[in-house]
Protein backbone atom coordinates (compact mmCIF):
# COMPACT_ATOMS: atom_id res chain seq x y z
CA UNK A 1 0.00 0.00 0.00
CA UNK A 2 1.46 3.33 -1.09
CA UNK A 3 0.66 6.45 0.95
CA UNK A 4 0.14 9.95 -0.46
CA UNK A 5 -0.30 12.89 1.86
CA UNK A 6 -3.14 15.30 1.13
CA UNK A 7 -0.64 18.17 1.09
CA UNK A 8 0.82 16.72 -2.14
CA UNK A 9 -2.62 16.69 -3.69
CA UNK A 10 -3.30 20.30 -2.73
CA UNK A 11 0.06 21.47 -4.08
CA UNK A 12 -0.44 19.58 -7.35
CA UNK A 13 -3.98 20.88 -7.93
CA UNK A 14 -2.82 24.43 -7.20
CA UNK A 15 -0.12 24.19 -9.88
CA UNK A 16 -2.43 22.53 -12.40
CA UNK A 17 -5.07 25.26 -12.02
CA UNK A 18 -2.51 27.89 -12.90
CA UNK A 19 -0.87 25.90 -15.70
CA UNK A 20 -4.19 25.07 -17.36
CA UNK A 21 -5.22 28.73 -17.36
CA UNK A 22 -1.86 30.15 -18.45
CA UNK A 23 -0.63 27.65 -21.04
CA UNK A 24 -2.54 26.51 -24.10
CA UNK A 25 -1.91 22.82 -24.79
CA UNK A 26 0.49 22.09 -27.64
CA UNK A 27 -2.06 20.19 -29.73
CA UNK A 28 -4.41 23.18 -29.63
CA UNK A 29 -1.69 25.62 -30.66
CA UNK A 30 -0.69 23.31 -33.52
CA UNK A 31 -4.32 23.04 -34.68
CA UNK A 32 -4.73 26.82 -34.66
CA UNK A 33 -1.52 27.27 -36.64
CA UNK A 34 -2.60 24.63 -39.14
CA UNK A 35 -5.95 26.37 -39.37
CA UNK A 36 -4.23 29.55 -40.54
CA UNK A 37 -3.06 27.62 -43.59
CA UNK A 38 -6.40 25.92 -44.27
CA UNK A 39 -8.85 28.73 -43.49
CA UNK A 40 -10.30 30.29 -46.64
CA UNK A 41 -11.53 33.50 -45.00
CA UNK A 42 -9.03 36.32 -44.50
CA UNK A 43 -10.98 37.45 -41.43
CA UNK A 44 -10.85 33.90 -40.11
CA UNK A 45 -7.09 33.70 -40.66
CA UNK A 46 -6.65 37.00 -38.82
CA UNK A 47 -8.67 35.72 -35.87
CA UNK A 48 -6.59 32.54 -35.70
CA UNK A 49 -3.35 34.55 -35.75
CA UNK A 50 -4.67 36.65 -32.88
CA UNK A 51 -5.59 33.54 -30.88
CA UNK A 52 -2.10 32.10 -31.30
CA UNK A 53 -0.49 35.40 -30.35
CA UNK A 54 -2.78 35.68 -27.33
CA UNK A 55 -1.66 32.22 -26.19
CA UNK A 56 2.00 33.19 -26.55
CA UNK A 57 1.51 36.38 -24.55
CA UNK A 58 -0.36 34.52 -21.80
CA UNK A 59 2.40 31.93 -21.44
CA UNK A 60 5.17 34.53 -21.57
CA UNK A 61 3.59 37.05 -19.21
CA UNK A 62 2.10 34.39 -16.90
CA UNK A 63 -1.50 35.50 -17.13
CA UNK A 64 -4.80 33.84 -17.97
CA UNK A 65 -5.28 33.02 -21.64
CA UNK A 66 -8.99 33.94 -21.25
CA UNK A 67 -10.84 36.14 -18.77
CA UNK A 68 -13.32 33.34 -18.04
CA UNK A 69 -11.08 31.06 -16.02
CA UNK A 70 -13.90 28.59 -15.66
CA UNK A 71 -15.36 26.30 -13.06
CA UNK A 72 -12.73 23.76 -12.01
CA UNK A 73 -13.61 20.25 -13.17
CA UNK A 74 -11.20 17.74 -11.64
CA UNK A 75 -10.79 14.13 -12.70
CA UNK A 76 -9.17 11.83 -10.13
CA UNK A 77 -7.89 8.38 -11.10
CA UNK A 78 -7.11 6.76 -7.77
CA UNK A 79 -5.11 3.56 -7.71
CA UNK A 80 -6.72 0.95 -5.47
CA UNK A 81 -3.34 0.41 -3.79
CA UNK A 82 -3.08 4.06 -2.70
CA UNK A 83 -3.91 5.28 0.77
CA UNK A 84 -4.61 9.01 1.14
CA UNK A 85 -3.10 10.23 4.40
CA UNK A 86 -3.74 13.33 6.45
CA UNK A 87 -7.30 14.29 5.64
CA UNK A 88 -10.05 14.32 3.04
CA UNK A 89 -9.10 13.93 -0.63
CA UNK A 90 -12.00 16.15 -1.72
CA UNK A 91 -11.01 18.84 0.78
CA UNK A 92 -7.44 18.67 -0.50
CA UNK A 93 -8.60 19.16 -4.10
CA UNK A 94 -10.75 22.14 -3.18
CA UNK A 95 -7.93 23.70 -1.18
CA UNK A 96 -5.70 23.35 -4.23
CA UNK A 97 -8.31 25.09 -6.39
CA UNK A 98 -8.66 27.84 -3.78
CA UNK A 99 -4.91 28.47 -3.67
CA UNK A 100 -4.41 28.17 -7.41
CA UNK A 101 -7.08 30.71 -8.26
CA UNK A 102 -5.82 33.10 -5.60
CA UNK A 103 -2.10 32.84 -6.39
CA UNK A 104 -2.68 32.79 -10.13
CA UNK A 105 -4.90 35.90 -10.02
CA UNK A 106 -7.60 33.89 -11.77
CA UNK A 107 -11.18 35.11 -11.89
CA UNK A 108 -13.47 33.57 -9.29
CA UNK A 109 -16.72 32.63 -11.01
CA UNK A 110 -18.48 30.12 -8.76
CA UNK A 111 -21.66 31.04 -6.90
CA UNK A 112 -22.81 29.27 -3.74
CA UNK A 113 -26.17 28.13 -5.05
CA UNK A 114 -28.02 28.38 -8.36
CA UNK A 115 -30.62 30.87 -7.09
CA UNK A 116 -28.97 33.04 -4.41
CA UNK A 117 -25.98 33.62 -6.74
CA UNK A 118 -23.58 34.77 -4.00
CA UNK A 119 -19.99 34.35 -5.19
CA UNK A 120 -17.99 31.91 -3.04
CA UNK A 121 -14.94 34.13 -3.51
CA UNK A 122 -12.43 31.38 -4.21
CA UNK A 123 -13.83 29.41 -7.20
CA UNK A 124 -14.74 26.45 -5.03
CA UNK A 125 -16.27 23.96 -4.82
CA UNK A 126 -14.78 22.12 -7.77
CA UNK A 127 -16.71 19.47 -9.67
CA UNK A 128 -14.77 16.29 -8.86
CA UNK A 129 -15.07 12.96 -10.69
CA UNK A 130 -13.49 9.88 -9.11
CA UNK A 131 -12.41 6.70 -10.87
CA UNK A 132 -10.87 3.80 -8.93
CA UNK A 133 -8.25 2.04 -11.07
CA UNK A 134 -5.60 -0.63 -10.64
CA UNK A 135 -2.16 0.26 -9.33
CA UNK A 136 -0.57 2.58 -6.80
CA UNK A 137 -0.64 5.89 -8.63
CA UNK A 138 -2.87 8.95 -8.38
CA UNK A 139 -3.56 10.85 -11.60
CA UNK A 140 -5.08 14.32 -11.37
CA UNK A 141 -6.51 16.22 -14.34
CA UNK A 142 -7.75 19.78 -13.89
CA UNK A 143 -10.02 21.07 -16.65
CA UNK A 144 -11.33 24.61 -16.03
CA UNK A 145 -14.56 24.93 -18.03
CA UNK A 146 -15.77 28.34 -19.16
CA UNK A 147 -19.51 28.78 -19.40
CA UNK A 148 -19.77 30.54 -22.73
CA UNK A 149 -19.24 27.07 -24.18
CA UNK A 150 -20.73 25.02 -21.32
CA UNK A 151 -24.04 26.82 -21.77
CA UNK A 152 -24.16 25.61 -25.37
CA UNK A 153 -24.02 21.93 -24.34
CA UNK A 154 -26.82 19.43 -23.85
CA UNK A 155 -28.11 15.87 -23.61
CA UNK A 156 -30.80 14.21 -25.68
CA UNK A 157 -32.33 10.79 -25.15
CA UNK A 158 -32.66 9.47 -28.69
CA UNK A 159 -34.56 6.34 -29.66
CA UNK A 160 -32.50 3.34 -30.84
CA UNK A 161 -34.25 3.67 -34.22
CA UNK A 162 -32.74 7.15 -34.62
CA UNK A 163 -29.40 5.42 -35.08
CA UNK A 164 -26.22 7.05 -36.27
CA UNK A 165 -28.08 9.54 -38.47
CA UNK A 166 -29.97 10.77 -35.43
CA UNK A 167 -26.70 11.26 -33.57
CA UNK A 168 -25.25 13.25 -36.48
CA UNK A 169 -28.34 15.44 -36.70
CA UNK A 170 -28.27 16.23 -32.97
CA UNK A 171 -24.58 17.12 -32.89
CA UNK A 172 -24.95 19.41 -35.90
CA UNK A 173 -28.06 20.99 -34.40
CA UNK A 174 -26.20 21.81 -31.19
CA UNK A 175 -23.20 23.37 -32.96
CA UNK A 176 -25.36 25.30 -35.40
CA UNK A 177 -27.52 26.62 -32.57
CA UNK A 178 -24.44 27.63 -30.57
CA UNK A 179 -23.15 29.80 -33.42
CA UNK A 180 -20.49 32.26 -32.21
CA UNK A 181 -21.40 31.99 -28.51
CA UNK A 182 -18.82 29.32 -27.49
CA UNK A 183 -15.88 31.22 -29.08
CA UNK A 184 -14.97 29.01 -32.05
CA UNK A 185 -12.93 27.26 -33.30
CA UNK A 186 -14.35 24.59 -31.03
CA UNK A 187 -13.56 21.18 -29.69
CA UNK A 188 -16.80 19.19 -29.68
CA UNK A 189 -16.98 16.41 -27.10
CA UNK A 190 -19.64 13.78 -27.75
CA UNK A 191 -20.71 11.01 -25.39
CA UNK A 192 -22.87 8.18 -26.69
CA UNK A 193 -24.41 5.42 -24.58
CA UNK A 194 -24.78 4.55 -20.95
CA UNK A 195 -27.46 6.57 -19.17
CA UNK A 196 -28.21 10.30 -19.23
CA UNK A 197 -25.46 11.21 -16.75
CA UNK A 198 -22.96 8.71 -18.20
CA UNK A 199 -23.31 10.20 -21.67
CA UNK A 200 -22.67 13.68 -20.25
CA UNK A 201 -19.56 12.49 -18.42
CA UNK A 202 -18.28 10.74 -21.55
CA UNK A 203 -18.70 13.99 -23.51
CA UNK A 204 -16.75 15.91 -20.87
CA UNK A 205 -13.97 13.33 -20.83
CA UNK A 206 -13.83 13.39 -24.63
CA UNK A 207 -12.59 16.99 -24.42
CA UNK A 208 -9.44 15.77 -22.64
CA UNK A 209 -8.28 13.80 -25.68
CA UNK A 210 -5.75 15.67 -27.88
CA UNK A 211 -7.37 17.13 -30.98
CA UNK A 212 -4.91 15.29 -33.23
CA UNK A 213 -5.78 11.86 -31.79
CA UNK A 214 -8.71 10.00 -33.29
CA UNK A 215 -10.76 7.21 -31.72
CA UNK A 216 -9.28 3.72 -31.84
CA UNK A 217 -12.49 2.17 -33.23
CA UNK A 218 -12.66 2.67 -37.01
CA UNK A 219 -16.45 3.20 -36.94
CA UNK A 220 -16.19 5.97 -34.38
CA UNK A 221 -13.14 7.43 -36.12
CA UNK A 222 -15.16 7.68 -39.33
CA UNK A 223 -18.03 9.37 -37.47
CA UNK A 224 -15.65 11.91 -35.92
CA UNK A 225 -14.28 12.77 -39.36
CA UNK A 226 -17.72 13.09 -40.94
CA UNK A 227 -19.06 15.29 -38.18
CA UNK A 228 -16.01 17.57 -38.32
CA UNK A 229 -16.51 18.02 -42.07
CA UNK A 230 -20.22 18.78 -41.61
CA UNK A 231 -19.52 21.25 -38.79
CA UNK A 232 -16.86 23.06 -40.77
CA UNK A 233 -19.32 23.37 -43.61
CA UNK A 234 -21.72 25.41 -41.47
CA UNK A 235 -19.81 28.63 -42.20
CA UNK A 236 -19.66 29.86 -38.59
CA UNK A 237 -15.87 30.17 -38.66
CA UNK A 238 -13.32 31.52 -36.17
CA UNK A 239 -14.98 33.82 -33.59
CA UNK A 240 -18.23 33.32 -35.50
CA UNK A 241 -17.10 35.76 -38.19
CA UNK A 242 -17.40 33.31 -41.07
CA UNK A 243 -15.08 30.73 -42.55
CA UNK A 244 -14.48 27.00 -42.53
CA UNK A 245 -12.70 26.42 -39.22
CA UNK A 246 -15.65 26.25 -36.88
CA UNK A 247 -14.16 23.27 -35.03
CA UNK A 248 -10.71 21.80 -34.60
CA UNK A 249 -11.95 18.35 -33.67
CA UNK A 250 -14.93 16.19 -32.80
CA UNK A 251 -13.96 13.74 -30.05
CA UNK A 252 -16.41 10.92 -29.40
CA UNK A 253 -16.49 8.44 -26.52
CA UNK A 254 -18.96 5.54 -26.32
CA UNK A 255 -20.29 3.16 -23.68
CA UNK A 256 -22.75 0.23 -23.66
CA UNK A 257 -26.37 1.22 -23.15
CA UNK A 258 -29.87 -0.17 -22.58
CA UNK A 259 -31.82 -1.90 -25.35
CA UNK A 260 -34.44 0.87 -25.18
CA UNK A 261 -32.17 3.90 -25.34
CA UNK A 262 -29.60 5.91 -27.25
CA UNK A 263 -28.38 8.72 -24.95
CA UNK A 264 -26.25 11.39 -26.66
CA UNK A 265 -24.49 14.29 -24.96
CA UNK A 266 -22.68 17.16 -26.65
CA UNK A 267 -20.21 19.12 -24.54
CA UNK A 268 -18.94 22.06 -26.56
CA UNK A 269 -15.64 23.66 -25.63
CA UNK A 270 -14.11 26.94 -26.75
CA UNK A 271 -10.79 27.14 -28.55
CA UNK A 272 -8.71 27.00 -25.35
CA UNK A 273 -10.17 23.67 -24.11
CA UNK A 274 -8.00 23.95 -21.00
CA UNK A 275 -6.68 20.96 -19.11
CA UNK A 276 -3.51 19.93 -17.33
CA UNK A 277 -2.61 16.69 -15.61
CA UNK A 278 -0.06 15.22 -13.24
CA UNK A 279 0.64 11.84 -11.65
CA UNK A 280 1.65 11.26 -8.05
Amino acid sequence: MREIDVSQVTETVEKLCIKANYELNGDIVAALEEGMELEESETGRRVLRQLVENARIAARERMAVCQDTGMAVVFIELGQDVHIRGGSLSDAVNEGVRRGYEKGFLRKSVVSDPFGRANTGDNTPAVIHYDIVEGDRLRITVAPKGFGSENMSGVRMLKPSDGIEGVKAYVLEMVDRAGPNPCPPLVVGVGIGGTMEKAALLAKKALLRPVDRRHADSRIRKLEKELLEFINGLGIGPAGLGGRMTAMAVNIEVFPTHIAGLPVAVNISCHVTRHAEAEL
